[in-house]
């Protein structure tokens, strides 16, 4: 798949490289990435997991140089997720305010009918915030909270941040490889 992961500067960095991680060493790949970074994104990561890390292959660019092939509906791209999302950027793309790299380029996967995943992880939302979201879902993006699910009683850290991403996988159309379903055996404990 040819995808665009952007990253914004909401805490949950570790949901953005775990997701990086997975898709790049995903069976079903290999795939053509591209990152993009908000202005914040690098300082909150730092804070929270110590440095975001590329692996060789992952284009990485800016929020600022509308010089990527992704803010063009020319270009052509499966899919672009956001995540971790901050309020901000789903409310600048909920108003149709391009101002950046990642806002433009959500922005062309609305009007060209691609699939837009965003995903959440602030709360609680405020009334604004929610009819945001609800503004998105009704121009066509997928709206995937970082809400984690617990009846696969997760024991780690990235156990509990693979629910939320097993959920993005899947409307990928991706496998996540250590994905417990709801009443499935292995699922079970």
């Amino acid at each position: 798949m040819k995808l665009v992961l952007a990253i914004t500067g909401a805490s949950g960095s570790i949901y953005a490289q775990r997701f990086l991680d997975l898709l790049v060493n995903d069976p079903a790949g290999p795939h053509d990435i591209h990152v993009a970074l908000s202005s914040h994104a690098r300082e909150v990561a730092a804070a929270e997991i110590g440095q975001l890390t590329f692996p060789p292959g992952v284009q990485v660019h800016g929020d600022a140089s509308m010089q990527v092939p992704f803010v063009s509906g020319s270009a052509k791209f499966d899919a672009m997720i956001i995540v971790p999302c901050s309020m901000g950027t789903v409310g600048r793309i909920a108003h149709g305010y391009s101002d950046s790299v990642i806002t433009r380029a959500a922005d062309v996967f609305l009007k060209e009918k691609r699939k837009l995943i965003v995903v959440p992880r602030e709360t609680p939302w405020n009334l604004i915030q929610a009819r945001n979201i609800v503004t998105l879902l009704e121009a066509g993006a997928e709206v995937i909270p970082a809400i984690p699910s617990f009846y696969h009683r997760p024991e780690t850290v990235l156990d509990v941040v693979d629910t939320v991403l097993a959920r993005v996988l899947d409307h990928l159309g991706l496998r996540h490889p250590g994905a417990k379903r709801w009443m499935e055996e292995e699922g079970r404990k």
